[in-house]
């Protein structure tokens, strides 16, 4: 299995990460534990969780797929092997049973790392990324960007310096975004060159050949800054391996597919 530095980092990850997001609704513990295994022997080390996992996104399941990982990562006992990712939850999207609605100040960031190290059964978390932005914006497959001058977001300067704790503090080795634009991508470099914080390590956002918005601006800044792309669905929620053809396919893939 190939390796490739994940950004400016000095983690060796591999070209396939493995992803764990129908952990608990669509996924037993036992078939979780499967997955792991089998990836694990064909040499995977990579792999990547967050806390509102599974989906779709319910307050019953609402960390099971962590907890599933950090129990097979205390029966394996090769915690130290791997390289382990999970995200904090913006705003929005239902998830009003999280903290009462996420959000991605300080008092959150700080809350769902430690609830997220607890399921894990871990102290430290490889690379910890942002889901998605505290703001309206054109992320999750949407075209097109909306101003709202009075909108009410957290600065990114007060996620990135509870971020810049989290690290400072060892619980969080490197950070990364998702989901994001390139403004905010920048502005989240611009800060940390700025401000002497953690610089971001990598970008997961979706890429396919049914959605090749990373191409348009975020490809320059993965290149420029070395914050590479962590393509996630890139079968298309499935679109693209022709299993529903002739039917329906997800309402869920709406979210990242261009209709």
């Amino acid at each position: 299995m190939q390796t490739r530095k994940l950004g400016k980092t000095d983690l060796d990850v591999t070209l396939i990460c493995l992803g764990t997001m129908t952990w608990g609704e669509q996924n037993t513990e036992k078939e979780a534990f499967e997955q792991l295994d089998y990836a694990v022997a064909e040499g995977i080390n990579f792999i990547d969780a967050a806390e509102m996992y599974p989906v779709p996104p319910r307050a019953e399941t609402q960390g099971l797929t962590e907890t599933y990982l950090g129990n097979w990562l205390a029966s394996r006992g090769n915690r130290n092997d791997l390289v382990i990712a999970s995200k904090v939850a913006g705003p929005g999207n239902g998830l009003k049973y999280l903290r009462n609605g996420p959000r991605l100040t300080r008092d959150h960031i700080m809350e769902a790392c430690d609830a997220s190290l607890k399921r894990l059964q871990t102290d430290y978390i490889d690379l910890y990324q942002v889901h998605w932005p505290d703001r309206s914006t054109n992320f999750f497959g949407k075209l097109g960007y909306e101003h709202n001058p009075e909108e009410s977001f957290t600065p990114i300067e007060e996620t990135l310096e509870a971020l810049n704790d989290l690290v400072r503090s060892g619980k969080v080795r490197h950070i990364g975004l998702s989901n994001e634009t390139p403004w905010g991508t920048m502005e989240y470099l611009r800060l940390s060159g700025e401000k002497g914080w953690p610089r971001v390590a990598s970008i997961q956002n979706p890429y396919n050949l049914l959605n090749r918005s990373f191409e348009v601006g975020m490809a320059e800044i993965a290149h420029r800054e070395q914050a590479g792309l962590l393509a996630y669905s890139p079968l298309a929620f499935g679109m693209l391996s022709g299993k529903y053809l002739g039917g329906k396919w997800p309402e869920k893939a709406r979210m990242t597919l261009y209709e």
